[in-house]
């Protein structure tokens, strides 16, 4: 509404002031010899101007409040619990001489279960050289008495070692007690061809060379 009636104000004063120039006017024409006519015409024009005056705006609506807020009331609080405040704080003592920390516990692991017992070893099948058919070829070798030894009645007792290959047979010999020479000689060339002997053994049981002794008895019935 002010705005409005300032608006309306301002247009009267413009019209009075327009009013007043034309009046201004009218008095110079007149002074300065214009026809009247022309004068009253003018001032008919003037005095009969209508001023409308604009309408009033509408008032806007005023946005109705907003609601109120509903606040929710606060929660219950509840008391503190009481608090017992002893009268004389409690004695504390002091230890002038710290003991060192205890060592640490340690620990022993438990000893390790005992290996399992190594397997027993296969039973070993060695064996020395034993005699393949020993009366056979001994008497063999007394009935090869050598010619020279009976034309001379040459008799005695041989000793001999012999060194038994992995076939059986006699692969060397030597005379380890001496009868005569010609005896000795005869013994070894008569047991290195007519003895036969199982072969030694090694512990898997494979054929392995041995040795074997005994003694020749050479004598004259």
């Amino acid at each position: 509404m002010a705005y409005a009636d300032q608006e309306m104000s301002g247009n009267r004063i413009i019209a009075i002031i327009i009013v007043a120039l034309i009046h201004v006017g009218i008095g110079y024409l007149l002074i300065s010899g214009l026809a009247y006519s022309a004068v009253k015409d003018v001032v008919e024009r003037v005095t009969t101007v209508d001023i409308e005056e604009p309408e009033p705006p509408e008032p806007e609506e005023e946005p109705p409040p907003p609601p109120e807020e509903t606040v929710a009331p606060p929660p219950p609080v509840a008391p503190p619990p009481p608090m017992n405040i002893a009268p004389n704080p409690p004695r504390v003592t002091t230890q002038p001489n710290i003991p060192p920390p205890a060592p640490p516990a340690r620990i022993v692991p438990p000893p390790a279960p005992p290996a399992p017992p190594a397997p027993p070893p296969p039973p070993s099948q060695a064996r020395a050289v034993s005699p393949d058919g020993l009366n056979r070829w001994t008497r063999r070798i007394i009935d090869n008495y050598p010619s020279s030894a009976l034309r001379r009645e040459i008799e005695g007792t041989v000793g001999v070692a012999v060194t038994v290959g992995a076939n059986g047979r006699v692969a060397s010999c030597r005379v380890t007690r001496s009868a005569d020479p010609i005896l000795d000689r005869a013994a070894c060339d008569d047991i290195t061809r007519y003895a036969r002997f199982n072969p030694a053994l090694d512990d898997a049981g494979n054929p392995t060379t041995g040795s074997w002794a005994t003694n020749i008895v050479y004598r004259l019935d």
